[in-house]
């Protein structure tokens, strides 16, 4: 049984996944706008406005933990697992992650952020 609230967990997942998002859509942007596409205003808008979205989450997000004295710690990673310390209320629970799941929740989020941009109707 966890000490940490559902509330807080669901915080302490988007300070995992919120920053990896808005790494790969930066670097994601940095391709478009290297790459031969014909026109790349329409995908850089797209990443740019979901970026927009994470960054606002991600703020709300550190918001919540400052009030709430929640703690992220990355505590290391080998080839299948990352591990993390969620600690809470002087509680302190470990939690090991597939590192193909965090992968796949990634790309999960990433679709539903693309989802979440509204595009221009003209």
């Amino acid at each position: 049984m966890s000490l940490i609230p559902s509330e807080a967990l669901s915080n302490f997942e988007n300070m995992i996944y919120l920053p990896m998002i808005i790494q790969i859509l930066e670097r994601d942007r940095e391709v478009i706008e290297t790459s031969s596409f014909k026109l790349r205003g329409p995908y850089i808008n797209i990443v740019e406005s979901a970026l927009k979205i994470v960054r606002d989450e991600l703020k709300e997000t550190n918001s919540y933990a400052r009030n709430n004295n929640l703690k992220l710690n990355k505590r290391g990673k080998d080839g299948r697992f990352t591990e993390y310390a969620f600690i809470h209320g002087g509680y302190e629970d470990i939690r090991r992650y597939l590192n193909v799941r965090l992968r796949n929740r990634t790309e999960e989020l990433i679709n539903v952020y693309f989802a979440m941009v509204e595009i221009p109707k003209n």
